[in-house]
Protein backbone atom coordinates (compact mmCIF):
# COMPACT_ATOMS: atom_id res chain seq x y z
CA UNK A 1 0.00 0.00 0.00
CA UNK A 2 2.56 2.56 -1.07
CA UNK A 3 1.55 6.09 -2.10
CA UNK A 4 1.64 6.78 -5.83
CA UNK A 5 4.46 9.29 -5.55
CA UNK A 6 6.32 7.10 -3.07
CA UNK A 7 9.77 8.64 -3.50
CA UNK A 8 8.64 12.21 -2.87
CA UNK A 9 6.41 11.34 0.08
CA UNK A 10 9.11 9.21 1.64
CA UNK A 11 11.54 12.10 1.38
CA UNK A 12 8.97 14.42 2.95
CA UNK A 13 8.72 12.30 6.05
CA UNK A 14 12.18 10.83 6.46
CA UNK A 15 15.35 12.77 7.15
CA UNK A 16 18.66 10.96 7.57
CA UNK A 17 21.51 12.79 9.21
CA UNK A 18 25.08 11.54 9.29
CA UNK A 19 27.83 12.75 11.62
CA UNK A 20 31.43 11.72 11.84
CA UNK A 21 32.99 12.08 15.27
CA UNK A 22 36.71 11.77 15.89
CA UNK A 23 37.85 10.45 19.24
CA UNK A 24 40.66 8.47 20.81
CA UNK A 25 43.39 9.82 18.57
CA UNK A 26 42.93 8.82 14.95
CA UNK A 27 40.01 6.41 15.55
CA UNK A 28 36.92 7.50 13.63
CA UNK A 29 33.35 6.57 14.49
CA UNK A 30 30.40 7.04 12.17
CA UNK A 31 27.22 7.96 14.01
CA UNK A 32 23.96 7.62 12.07
CA UNK A 33 20.97 9.69 13.09
CA UNK A 34 17.56 9.26 11.47
CA UNK A 35 14.46 11.34 12.17
CA UNK A 36 11.07 10.31 10.83
CA UNK A 37 7.79 12.24 10.88
CA UNK A 38 4.36 10.84 9.96
CA UNK A 39 3.31 11.43 6.36
CA UNK A 40 -0.23 12.20 7.51
CA UNK A 41 -3.50 12.17 5.59
CA UNK A 42 -3.84 8.43 6.05
CA UNK A 43 -0.72 7.66 4.03
CA UNK A 44 1.37 4.55 4.65
CA UNK A 45 4.41 5.11 6.86
CA UNK A 46 5.71 1.54 6.86
CA UNK A 47 8.40 2.06 4.22
CA UNK A 48 9.90 5.16 5.75
CA UNK A 49 9.98 3.64 9.25
CA UNK A 50 11.72 0.52 7.94
CA UNK A 51 14.13 2.64 5.90
CA UNK A 52 15.19 4.47 9.08
CA UNK A 53 15.71 1.19 10.92
CA UNK A 54 17.79 -0.14 8.03
CA UNK A 55 19.92 2.99 7.85
CA UNK A 56 20.39 3.74 11.56
CA UNK A 57 19.54 0.49 13.36
CA UNK A 58 23.21 -0.37 13.87
CA UNK A 59 25.35 2.08 15.86
CA UNK A 60 22.72 4.76 15.32
CA UNK A 61 19.82 6.74 16.75
CA UNK A 62 16.31 6.79 15.30
CA UNK A 63 13.73 9.38 16.33
CA UNK A 64 10.07 8.90 15.41
CA UNK A 65 8.36 12.20 16.11
CA UNK A 66 4.92 12.82 17.59
CA UNK A 67 1.86 11.74 15.64
CA UNK A 68 0.44 8.58 14.13
CA UNK A 69 2.55 6.35 11.89
CA UNK A 70 0.29 4.19 9.73
CA UNK A 71 1.66 0.65 9.60
CA UNK A 72 0.13 -1.61 6.96
CA UNK A 73 2.31 -4.73 7.03
CA UNK A 74 4.52 -6.72 9.38
CA UNK A 75 7.69 -5.07 10.68
CA UNK A 76 10.97 -6.48 11.92
CA UNK A 77 13.34 -4.03 13.61
CA UNK A 78 16.88 -5.36 13.88
CA UNK A 79 18.69 -3.12 16.34
CA UNK A 80 22.33 -3.42 17.35
CA UNK A 81 24.00 -0.82 19.57
CA UNK A 82 21.16 1.52 18.69
CA UNK A 83 18.61 3.82 20.34
CA UNK A 84 15.06 4.52 19.23
CA UNK A 85 13.08 7.50 20.50
CA UNK A 86 9.41 6.80 19.79
CA UNK A 87 7.37 9.91 20.50
CA UNK A 88 4.43 8.88 18.30
CA UNK A 89 2.23 5.83 17.87
CA UNK A 90 2.72 2.95 15.46
CA UNK A 91 -0.86 2.63 14.23
CA UNK A 92 -1.46 -0.91 12.93
CA UNK A 93 -4.31 -0.68 10.46
CA UNK A 94 -7.27 -2.85 11.54
CA UNK A 95 -7.81 -5.11 8.53
CA UNK A 96 -8.63 -8.25 10.50
CA UNK A 97 -8.77 -10.62 7.53
CA UNK A 98 -5.40 -9.37 6.28
CA UNK A 99 -3.63 -9.95 9.58
CA UNK A 100 -5.25 -13.35 10.17
CA UNK A 101 -3.53 -14.57 7.01
CA UNK A 102 -0.39 -15.95 8.62
CA UNK A 103 1.75 -15.10 5.61
CA UNK A 104 1.26 -11.48 6.69
CA UNK A 105 2.71 -11.99 10.20
CA UNK A 106 5.77 -13.59 11.77
CA UNK A 107 5.60 -17.00 13.47
CA UNK A 108 8.61 -16.67 15.76
CA UNK A 109 6.90 -17.47 19.08
CA UNK A 110 6.87 -21.26 19.29
CA UNK A 111 4.60 -21.59 22.32
CA UNK A 112 1.02 -22.14 21.15
CA UNK A 113 1.97 -21.19 17.56
CA UNK A 114 1.37 -17.48 18.05
CA UNK A 115 1.65 -14.74 15.42
CA UNK A 116 3.40 -11.35 15.63
CA UNK A 117 3.00 -8.26 13.47
CA UNK A 118 5.94 -6.37 15.03
CA UNK A 119 9.16 -8.13 16.03
CA UNK A 120 12.27 -6.53 17.51
CA UNK A 121 15.55 -8.47 17.44
CA UNK A 122 19.20 -7.63 18.09
CA UNK A 123 21.47 -6.63 20.96
CA UNK A 124 22.50 -3.66 23.08
CA UNK A 125 19.58 -1.44 22.15
CA UNK A 126 17.09 0.82 23.86
CA UNK A 127 13.61 1.80 22.73
CA UNK A 128 12.23 4.75 24.71
CA UNK A 129 8.67 5.90 24.03
CA UNK A 130 8.91 8.71 26.61
CA UNK A 131 5.41 8.00 27.96
CA UNK A 132 3.98 9.60 24.83
CA UNK A 133 4.32 6.93 22.16
CA UNK A 134 3.98 3.24 21.52
CA UNK A 135 1.50 1.08 19.62
CA UNK A 136 -2.13 1.62 18.68
CA UNK A 137 -3.57 -1.85 18.14
CA UNK A 138 -7.13 -0.80 17.22
CA UNK A 139 -8.33 -3.71 19.29
CA UNK A 140 -12.00 -2.73 19.48
CA UNK A 141 -12.47 -3.76 15.85
CA UNK A 142 -10.84 -7.12 16.63
CA UNK A 143 -12.84 -7.72 19.80
CA UNK A 144 -16.11 -6.92 18.03
CA UNK A 145 -15.12 -9.20 15.14
CA UNK A 146 -14.51 -12.13 17.49
CA UNK A 147 -17.59 -11.51 19.64
CA UNK A 148 -19.45 -14.23 17.73
CA UNK A 149 -16.46 -16.29 16.55
CA UNK A 150 -14.34 -18.93 18.25
CA UNK A 151 -11.02 -17.80 19.67
CA UNK A 152 -8.21 -20.34 19.85
CA UNK A 153 -4.48 -20.25 20.49
CA UNK A 154 -2.64 -20.08 17.19
CA UNK A 155 -5.59 -18.63 15.30
CA UNK A 156 -3.52 -15.76 13.90
CA UNK A 157 -4.43 -12.87 16.19
CA UNK A 158 -1.16 -10.91 16.44
CA UNK A 159 0.94 -10.09 19.49
CA UNK A 160 1.35 -6.31 19.63
CA UNK A 161 5.08 -6.19 20.51
CA UNK A 162 7.42 -9.19 20.35
CA UNK A 163 11.04 -9.22 21.49
CA UNK A 164 12.65 -12.28 19.91
CA UNK A 165 16.27 -13.40 20.03
CA UNK A 166 17.26 -10.26 21.95
CA UNK A 167 20.39 -9.85 24.07
CA UNK A 168 20.73 -6.82 26.34
CA UNK A 169 17.65 -5.00 25.08
CA UNK A 170 15.67 -2.28 26.89
CA UNK A 171 12.14 -0.96 26.36
CA UNK A 172 11.15 2.13 28.36
CA UNK A 173 8.06 4.23 28.99
CA UNK A 174 6.00 2.41 26.35
CA UNK A 175 2.24 2.68 25.79
CA UNK A 176 0.19 0.01 24.03
CA UNK A 177 -3.43 0.88 23.42
CA UNK A 178 -6.09 -1.69 22.52
CA UNK A 179 -3.96 -4.73 21.78
CA UNK A 180 -5.99 -7.29 19.79
CA UNK A 181 -4.27 -10.22 21.53
CA UNK A 182 -1.23 -10.47 23.84
CA UNK A 183 0.25 -7.05 24.52
CA UNK A 184 3.88 -8.23 24.78
CA UNK A 185 5.95 -11.36 24.42
CA UNK A 186 9.65 -11.91 25.08
CA UNK A 187 10.99 -15.17 23.67
CA UNK A 188 14.39 -16.79 23.15
CA UNK A 189 16.04 -13.76 24.79
CA UNK A 190 18.45 -12.84 27.58
CA UNK A 191 19.19 -9.74 29.67
CA UNK A 192 16.04 -7.82 28.78
CA UNK A 193 14.70 -4.83 30.72
CA UNK A 194 11.21 -3.36 30.43
CA UNK A 195 10.95 -0.21 32.54
CA UNK A 196 7.58 1.48 32.21
CA UNK A 197 4.85 -0.32 30.25
CA UNK A 198 1.14 0.48 29.95
CA UNK A 199 -1.23 -1.94 28.22
CA UNK A 200 -4.89 -0.98 27.96
CA UNK A 201 -7.45 -3.42 26.59
CA UNK A 202 -10.75 -1.78 27.54
CA UNK A 203 -13.98 -2.46 25.69
CA UNK A 204 -15.87 0.72 24.77
CA UNK A 205 -18.74 -0.93 22.88
CA UNK A 206 -21.83 -0.56 25.11
CA UNK A 207 -23.40 -3.64 23.50
CA UNK A 208 -20.90 -5.77 25.42
CA UNK A 209 -20.81 -3.87 28.71
CA UNK A 210 -20.55 -6.24 31.65
CA UNK A 211 -18.93 -9.03 29.61
CA UNK A 212 -15.29 -9.92 29.08
CA UNK A 213 -14.98 -9.01 25.42
CA UNK A 214 -11.18 -8.87 25.65
CA UNK A 215 -9.88 -12.37 26.49
CA UNK A 216 -6.27 -13.31 25.64
CA UNK A 217 -5.08 -9.71 26.04
CA UNK A 218 -2.23 -10.72 28.38
CA UNK A 219 0.13 -7.98 29.48
CA UNK A 220 3.17 -10.10 28.64
CA UNK A 221 4.08 -13.74 28.10
CA UNK A 222 7.67 -14.72 28.86
CA UNK A 223 9.06 -17.84 27.16
CA UNK A 224 12.48 -19.44 26.86
CA UNK A 225 14.14 -16.33 28.26
CA UNK A 226 16.66 -15.65 31.02
CA UNK A 227 17.30 -12.58 33.17
CA UNK A 228 14.21 -10.56 32.29
CA UNK A 229 13.28 -7.54 34.41
CA UNK A 230 9.79 -5.97 34.44
CA UNK A 231 9.55 -2.64 36.29
CA UNK A 232 6.65 -0.21 36.59
CA UNK A 233 3.85 -1.88 34.64
CA UNK A 234 0.17 -0.90 34.51
CA UNK A 235 -1.98 -3.52 32.79
CA UNK A 236 -5.70 -3.40 32.01
CA UNK A 237 -6.78 -6.62 30.34
CA UNK A 238 -9.22 -9.51 30.27
CA UNK A 239 -6.74 -12.32 30.85
CA UNK A 240 -3.32 -12.84 32.47
CA UNK A 241 -1.69 -9.64 33.63
CA UNK A 242 1.66 -11.43 33.39
CA UNK A 243 2.07 -14.99 32.12
CA UNK A 244 5.32 -16.73 33.02
CA UNK A 245 5.63 -19.58 30.57
CA UNK A 246 8.16 -22.38 30.19
CA UNK A 247 11.89 -21.89 30.58
CA UNK A 248 11.61 -18.43 32.10
CA UNK A 249 14.48 -18.12 34.57
CA UNK A 250 15.97 -15.37 36.75
CA UNK A 251 12.99 -13.05 36.49
CA UNK A 252 12.60 -9.81 38.48
CA UNK A 253 9.21 -8.08 38.64
CA UNK A 254 8.59 -4.89 40.61
CA UNK A 255 5.74 -2.35 40.84
CA UNK A 256 3.00 -3.90 38.72
CA UNK A 257 -0.69 -2.96 38.79
CA UNK A 258 -3.15 -5.45 37.28
CA UNK A 259 -6.55 -3.93 36.52
CA UNK A 260 -9.06 -6.72 35.93
CA UNK A 261 -8.41 -10.04 34.24
CA UNK A 262 -7.02 -13.24 35.74
CA UNK A 263 -4.10 -11.93 37.79
CA UNK A 264 -0.51 -13.13 37.42
CA UNK A 265 -0.07 -16.60 35.94
CA UNK A 266 2.72 -19.14 35.99
CA UNK A 267 1.77 -21.18 32.96
CA UNK A 268 0.25 -22.85 31.44
CA UNK A 269 3.09 -25.38 31.69
CA UNK A 270 3.55 -28.95 30.55
CA UNK A 271 1.57 -28.60 27.33
CA UNK A 272 4.22 -30.20 25.09
CA UNK A 273 4.81 -33.88 25.85
CA UNK A 274 8.33 -33.91 24.42
CA UNK A 275 9.52 -30.78 26.24
CA UNK A 276 10.48 -29.81 29.78
CA UNK A 277 9.26 -26.50 31.21
CA UNK A 278 11.59 -24.98 33.81
CA UNK A 279 10.67 -21.85 35.78
CA UNK A 280 12.99 -20.87 38.59
CA UNK A 281 14.52 -17.96 40.46
CA UNK A 282 11.57 -15.57 40.20
CA UNK A 283 11.26 -12.56 42.49
CA UNK A 284 8.16 -10.34 42.42
CA UNK A 285 7.32 -7.44 44.70
CA UNK A 286 5.03 -4.42 44.98
CA UNK A 287 2.02 -5.84 43.14
CA UNK A 288 -1.59 -4.63 43.08
CA UNK A 289 -4.65 -6.48 41.81
CA UNK A 290 -7.53 -4.07 41.26
CA UNK A 291 -11.09 -5.10 40.49
CA UNK A 292 -12.67 -2.76 37.95
CA UNK A 293 -16.37 -1.87 37.74
CA UNK A 294 -18.23 -4.91 36.38
CA UNK A 295 -19.54 -2.91 33.43
CA UNK A 296 -15.94 -2.37 32.29
CA UNK A 297 -14.37 -5.75 33.13
CA UNK A 298 -16.20 -8.37 35.20
CA UNK A 299 -13.17 -10.53 36.00
CA UNK A 300 -10.51 -10.29 38.69
CA UNK A 301 -9.61 -13.91 39.09
CA UNK A 302 -6.57 -14.24 41.34
CA UNK A 303 -3.61 -12.58 42.87
CA UNK A 304 -1.22 -15.23 41.55
CA UNK A 305 -2.01 -18.64 40.12
CA UNK A 306 -0.01 -21.60 38.84
CA UNK A 307 -1.31 -24.06 36.26
CA UNK A 308 -0.08 -27.13 34.42
CA UNK A 309 -1.58 -29.57 32.00
CA UNK A 310 -2.14 -33.12 33.19
CA UNK A 311 0.33 -35.91 32.52
CA UNK A 312 -1.97 -37.30 29.87
CA UNK A 313 -1.85 -36.20 26.24
CA UNK A 314 -5.16 -34.81 25.01
CA UNK A 315 -4.79 -33.72 21.40
CA UNK A 316 -1.91 -31.66 20.09
CA UNK A 317 -0.81 -28.07 20.66
CA UNK A 318 -1.65 -25.28 20.26
CA UNK A 319 -5.19 -26.04 21.45
CA UNK A 320 -4.54 -29.43 23.07
CA UNK A 321 -1.62 -31.22 24.64
CA UNK A 322 -0.33 -32.32 28.02
CA UNK A 323 2.26 -34.74 29.33
CA UNK A 324 5.13 -32.26 29.61
CA UNK A 325 7.64 -32.40 32.44
CA UNK A 326 9.67 -29.84 34.41
CA UNK A 327 9.49 -27.85 37.61
CA UNK A 328 8.75 -24.46 39.17
CA UNK A 329 10.92 -23.56 42.15
CA UNK A 330 12.45 -20.70 44.12
CA UNK A 331 9.64 -18.18 43.58
CA UNK A 332 9.11 -15.27 46.00
CA UNK A 333 6.08 -12.99 45.69
CA UNK A 334 5.92 -10.23 48.28
CA UNK A 335 4.23 -6.96 49.15
CA UNK A 336 0.99 -7.73 47.33
CA UNK A 337 -2.42 -6.10 47.69
CA UNK A 338 -5.44 -7.88 46.27
CA UNK A 339 -8.77 -6.09 45.80
CA UNK A 340 -11.79 -8.40 45.62
CA UNK A 341 -10.08 -11.22 43.77
CA UNK A 342 -11.83 -14.56 43.46
CA UNK A 343 -8.97 -16.72 44.81
CA UNK A 344 -5.84 -14.92 46.04
CA UNK A 345 -3.40 -17.87 45.60
CA UNK A 346 -4.26 -20.85 43.43
CA UNK A 347 -2.41 -23.92 42.11
CA UNK A 348 -4.04 -26.49 39.86
CA UNK A 349 -2.57 -29.17 37.61
CA UNK A 350 -5.51 -30.23 35.45
CA UNK A 351 -5.49 -27.55 32.74
CA UNK A 352 -6.99 -29.05 29.58
CA UNK A 353 -7.99 -32.22 31.44
CA UNK A 354 -9.37 -33.61 34.69
CA UNK A 355 -8.26 -35.18 37.96
CA UNK A 356 -9.14 -38.62 36.62
CA UNK A 357 -6.31 -38.49 34.07
CA UNK A 358 -2.66 -39.42 34.50
CA UNK A 359 -1.30 -36.81 36.92
CA UNK A 360 1.30 -34.26 35.98
CA UNK A 361 4.94 -34.83 36.92
CA UNK A 362 5.72 -31.10 36.85
CA UNK A 363 6.57 -30.16 40.42
CA UNK A 364 6.09 -26.92 42.39
CA UNK A 365 8.50 -26.27 45.27
CA UNK A 366 9.96 -23.30 47.07
CA UNK A 367 6.99 -20.95 46.63
CA UNK A 368 7.09 -18.07 49.12
CA UNK A 369 4.30 -15.54 49.75
CA UNK A 370 5.23 -12.63 52.01
CA UNK A 371 3.46 -9.44 53.11
CA UNK A 372 0.08 -9.87 51.43
CA UNK A 373 -2.99 -7.77 52.24
CA UNK A 374 -6.47 -7.33 50.83
CA UNK A 375 -9.67 -9.31 50.39
CA UNK A 376 -11.41 -11.96 48.33
CA UNK A 377 -14.91 -12.15 46.88
CA UNK A 378 -15.51 -15.54 48.48
CA UNK A 379 -14.11 -17.52 51.37
CA UNK A 380 -11.36 -19.48 49.56
CA UNK A 381 -8.09 -17.71 50.30
CA UNK A 382 -5.55 -20.36 49.32
CA UNK A 383 -6.14 -23.35 47.07
CA UNK A 384 -3.32 -25.78 46.28
CA UNK A 385 -4.58 -28.71 44.21
CA UNK A 386 -1.24 -30.31 43.45
CA UNK A 387 -0.41 -33.41 41.46
CA UNK A 388 -0.41 -36.66 43.48
CA UNK A 389 2.50 -37.85 41.36
CA UNK A 390 4.96 -35.29 42.75
CA UNK A 391 3.18 -33.16 45.41
CA UNK A 392 3.96 -29.53 46.22
CA UNK A 393 6.58 -28.84 48.85
CA UNK A 394 8.28 -25.98 50.68
CA UNK A 395 5.38 -23.53 50.54
CA UNK A 396 5.78 -20.64 52.98
CA UNK A 397 3.65 -17.69 54.04
CA UNK A 398 4.69 -14.74 56.15
CA UNK A 399 2.48 -11.81 57.14
CA UNK A 400 -0.27 -13.07 54.83
CA UNK A 401 -3.38 -11.08 55.81
CA UNK A 402 -6.06 -11.55 53.15
CA UNK A 403 -9.65 -11.70 54.36
CA UNK A 404 -12.67 -13.53 52.95
CA UNK A 405 -15.98 -11.96 52.16
CA UNK A 406 -17.84 -10.62 55.21
CA UNK A 407 -18.84 -13.00 57.99
CA UNK A 408 -17.29 -16.10 56.44
CA UNK A 409 -14.48 -18.24 57.77
CA UNK A 410 -11.49 -18.52 55.42
CA UNK A 411 -11.00 -21.76 53.48
CA UNK A 412 -7.42 -22.91 53.05
CA UNK A 413 -7.26 -25.89 50.68
CA UNK A 414 -4.18 -28.09 50.40
CA UNK A 415 -4.24 -31.31 48.42
CA UNK A 416 -1.05 -33.28 47.86
CA UNK A 417 1.04 -30.75 49.77
CA UNK A 418 3.90 -32.13 51.87
CA UNK A 419 5.34 -28.98 53.46
CA UNK A 420 3.57 -25.68 54.14
CA UNK A 421 4.04 -23.08 56.88
CA UNK A 422 2.98 -19.63 58.01
CA UNK A 423 -0.79 -19.70 57.48
CA UNK A 424 -2.97 -18.70 60.43
CA UNK A 425 -5.24 -21.74 60.16
CA UNK A 426 -4.87 -25.35 59.04
CA UNK A 427 -4.67 -26.01 55.32
CA UNK A 428 -6.24 -29.33 54.37
CA UNK A 429 -7.97 -31.19 51.56
CA UNK A 430 -11.41 -29.71 52.20
CA UNK A 431 -10.45 -26.29 53.47
CA UNK A 432 -12.65 -26.75 56.51
CA UNK A 433 -11.28 -25.85 59.91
Amino acid sequence: MKPNNFVSTLAAGLFLFFRVAVAHGSETHKINECTVSPLGDGRDDTDQVLAAISQCGTNGTITLTEGSFNITRKMNWELNSARVHLFGYLNFFPDVDYWLNMSNTYQVVFIQSQSSWFVVTGSDFEIDAHNSGGIQGNGQIWWDFFSNRTREDGDGRPIALTLFNVTRGTVRNFLIESQPFWCNCVAESEDVLYDGMVCNATNTNPEFAGTNLVPNTDGIDTYRSNNVTLLNWDITCGDDCLAIKGNSTNLLVRNVTCNGGNGIAFGSLGQYANLSDIVENVYMEDLKMVRLPASVQPNMGTGVYFKTWTGEVNGVPPTGGGGGTGHVRNVTIQNVNVDQVDIPVHVYQTNGGSASETPSTLMFSGLHFDDWTGNATGNTIVEFVCSPAVNCTDLTFESFIVTPTANEAPRLICQNVTSISGLQAPCNATGEA
